[in-house]
């Protein structure tokens, strides 16, 4: 049995070997594309999700959003964590390591 990953701040996400984020040249689209499924994202999910390399820790990839957006830190924080949750719920995202 596989044991449910809990997205937080030390997480070091990235996409299974099954999974794939690309972007769609012909309709100028990010997806994250699995076996049989696709998901259309949003801008902010494409900001997060071209920084999840399998090396950077989540609280990282809020920092560099934070200074990106000068935006607060905490607020990204909990918005990339319920995002990256809800991906990996799906099978989108597990932790490096």
């Amino acid at each position: 049995m596989t044991d449910i990953l809990k997205i937080n701040d030390k997480t070091i996400p990235k996409f299974p070997k099954h999974v794939r984020f690309r972007h769609n040249k012909a309709r100028d689209e990010w997806v994250v594309l699995a076996p049989e499924r696709l998901v259309k994202l949003d801008p902010i999910a494409v900001e997060i999700l071209q920084l999840v390399d399998g090396e950077r820790e989540v609280k990282i990839i809020a920092s560099l959003l934070s200074k990106k957006f000068n935006a607060p830190e905490e607020t990204i924080l909990v918005d990339i964590i319920e995002m990256l949750q809800n991906l990996s719920d799906k099978g989108f995202i597990e932790e490096n390591g």
